[in-house]
């Protein structure tokens, strides 16, 4: 019997039409940006049904493995293989839901989620690509002919044209073999970039500030030192002036305070004030604002040119905004705000508009800081950052006065006042208004997470309206006066950063309220050019990771001896805390009235002690020893003695342990030379981190 090979040839005739009409640019697109997902912290989360099933996994599969390049795993997850989540999601919610709640599980803003549908019209996908857009993640579909409506609810789909359900599947694994050799060849080119850069660099040897191999099985916090994460803050600029005096009086004719001297400082205000302390953390920071053609206006451009921050200028109709504060004593005294009326945004035009949706388009993150005056609520602008946060995490910080947030914000973060206004609820300032507040702006604005800010209080992140929320509280120095100007800027800019480098929102807030805290903690807004006693940037002579820890270590004893008070302090690894540790510290704190302790950071305690050393890790150190009654700040430092550190605090008391006793201290000298002087504590016996570490080994 002969073979009928018509159908075979009718086969063949329909997948050889359909794979010349693939959308191969599109194609070769997605294969560079799933390159990008090992580098960015980001993953991919595939679905489809049946046959699609199988095709998703064997997208994952060569992602988490490898193509035929070798190169690091690629995050990527099937979200129907995992059996035990899709019958019990189905069986509680439906099966419309199965992939929907993954997604609302899994993704975060500016990962990729991409369905696979022959026919387009699955419920199920259809529920994904609405859950993905709602928390910001990019979405994208393999589907059959279009128009179908899985494609139209996406932002990118590859539409195969073919009547037979498999030959769009044949078309659908072609493509994703091409996504796959995309991503290779942009692997390899990156590689190769890499290789030609470092052999055109004269070799160095390493710094010692540099940071260690992470352990295995430990992950090393996110962003790495030296990360750059490209950041886009869009909003209303204006310029901020500071007026230091004196109050010694009160008018003889009204009930009003007389300032007198003092001087007066300028800095960039609103959204550029966001832009700087980004700017100053590290990060290639761009502002998209709108200035005005003035002296004020080319005063802020060049403040802003000086911070390195790039600026593209939507034009104001108008003067440019001046707010000053009249502040003495370490308070605000009254704020003048020159310019209450808001002049029309826009006047650059599309060029300016253009240029503006670019480096949106480009950036790894999105901090929208309203000040009420009408940048965001440009109707052009605001279709752009609509896109924008399909793309990058969007954080919006939001203002009474201002626009509501765009679709697809990542978080909100209004402070709790803020928060009241927006949702029209009474005052109150309990945790359970604040989170009361919280549910408020998420009904209003949803479907959003909320991180509302509660001033010294920390932060409440509420991930939805029906759900409890995380309550990250903050450690407050009583006693202390600090300017908290630019907090909220602050929080909200490394909450963006947190994000943009793959962190989860409650991690991200966690980060951000202990930042945000360390700022104020520093002097606020002074702390952007704080000074060592050698003239030197703290940041640069001390390294990124440790200027904040010694610019609030500063604050305080400076604070201390400013009542007449006795600054104490204290040096040392502190490895693994034990009595003696204890004992010490707390004898210390009885010789003054504030103690800190100067802490070796990770590297100093490797290049003394060896590479085992330290066991714990100086973050974990420093949170066990701020723990104790009798410290009131830790200090980080990176050199192997802790002279910088001296010289900074200019400590009346520098103590030692009993174990120094008739011992010439090496510190003793610059103490002295500070106008300080040494004492030795009474020695503890029997404790010794060695000791305990060596025992431990051995047992």
């Amino acid at each position: 019997m002969t073979p009928d090979t018509s159908t075979s040839a009718d086969y063949l005739e329909q997948l050889t039409a359909a794979l010349p009409e693939l959308d191969l640019p599109r194609v070769a697109n997605w294969g560079t940006k799933l390159a990008q997902l090992g580098t960015n912290g980001r993953r991919l989360l595939v679905a489809g049904n049946g046959g699609s099933a199988a095709q998703a996994q064997h997208l994952t599969a060569e992602l988490v493995g490898r193509f035929q390049t070798e190169r690091p795993p690629i995050s990527a997850l099937s979200l129907h293989a995992e059996t035990s989540s899709v019958t019990a999601i189905s069986n509680d919610y439906g099966y419309e839901q199965v992939f929907a709640r993954q997604v609302r599980a899994h993704a975060r803003p500016g990962d990729i989620v991409l369905l696979m549908s022959g026919s387009g019209r699955s419920a199920n996908l259809l529920r994904a690509a609405e859950a993905a857009r709602e928390v910001g993640a990019v979405t994208w579909a393999l589907t059959g002919p279009a128009p179908n409506p899985l494609a139209t609810l996406v932002d990118e789909a590859v539409a195969v044209k073919a009547k037979a359900l498999s030959t769009v599947q044949e078309c659908h694994l072609v493509a994703i073999h091409l996504m796959c050799a995309a991503m290779d060849a942009a692997v390899t080119a990156k590689d190769d970039t890499a290789t030609d850069t470092a052999a055109s660099t004269p070799a160095v040897p390493p710094s010692s500030s540099a940071p260690s191999p992470t352990p295995a099985g430990e992950r090393r916090p996110t962003p790495a030192r030296g990360d750059r994460t490209n950041l886009v803050v869009v909003g209303d600029a204006f310029l901020d002036r500071d007026h230091l005096g004196r109050v010694e009086r009160v008018a003889s004719d009204e009930p009003a305070l007389v300032v007198t001297g003092g001087t007066t400082h300028m800095r960039p205000g609103g959204a550029a004030l966001a832009a700087v302390l980004s700017a100053a953390q590290g990060h290639p920071v761009t502002l998209v604002t709108a200035l005005g053609q003035d002296p004020v206006g080319d005063q802020l451009r060049t403040l802003l040119d000086e911070a390195g921050v790039k600026v593209v200028d939507l034009g104001l109709d108008g003067p440019t905004a001046v707010k000053t504060r009249i502040r003495a004593a370490g308070r605000t005294l009254m704020m003048l705000d020159e310019h209450d009326v808001c002049p029309p945004v826009g006047q650059e035009g599309e060029a300016a508009l253009a240029t503006a949706r670019g480096v949106l388009m480009a950036a790894g993150g999105v901090l929208v800081s309203d000040y009420g005056r009408g940048v965001t609520a440009h109707a052009g602008l605001r279709a752009v950052l609509a896109e924008a946060a399909r793309r990058s995490p969007l954080v919006w910080d939001p203002h009474p006065r201002g626009a509501a947030p765009v679709p697809h914000t990542a978080v909100v973060t209004p402070n709790n006042r803020e928060a009241r206004v927006i949702a029209s609820l009474a005052s109150g300032d309990t945790l359970s208004d604040d989170v009361e507040a919280a549910r408020a702006v998420a009904r209003t604005w949803g479907p959003v997470q909320v991180a509302l800010t509660r001033h010294e209080h920390g932060a409440v992140l509420l991930a939805d309206a029906d759900l409890p929320p995380l309550v990250i509280p903050t450690k407050v120095a009583a006693g202390r006066k600090t300017d908290p100007c630019g907090a909220g800027d602050f929080f909200a800019g490394h909450l963006t950063t947190m994000l943009a480098c793959g962190q989860l929102p409650s991690e991200a807030v966690t980060s951000a309220v202990e930042a945000a805290s360390a700022y104020v903690a520093a002097g606020g807004p002074t702390s952007l050019n704080h000074p060592s006693d050698d003239g030197s940037p703290l940041a640069e002579t001390l390294g990124p990771d440790t200027a904040a820890s010694m610019q609030g270590a500063i604050e305080l004893a400076g604070a201390v001896r400013s009542r007449g008070g006795t600054v104490v302090a204290a040096g040392g690894c502190f490895d693994l805390l034990h009595a003696g540790h204890v004992r010490l510290l707390e004898q210390a704190r009885q010789l003054g009235d504030c103690l800190i302790v100067c802490l070796n950071s990770d590297d100093s305690i490797s290049r003394l002690k060896g590479s085992s050393r330290p066991i714990v890790p100086a973050a974990q150190r420093a949170l066990v020893l701020e723990a104790l009654a009798s410290v009131d700040a830790v200090l980080v430092f990176d050199e192997d003695t802790p002279e910088a550190a001296i010289r900074a605090l200019r400590p009346a008391i520098w103590v030692k342990g009993g174990d120094y006793a008739g011992m010439e201290i090496p510190e003793d000298k610059l103490v002295r030379s500070l106008g300080g002087r040494t004492v030795v504590v009474p020695f503890v016996a029997g404790w010794s981190t060695s000791s305990l570490i060596e025992s431990a080994r051995t047992q």
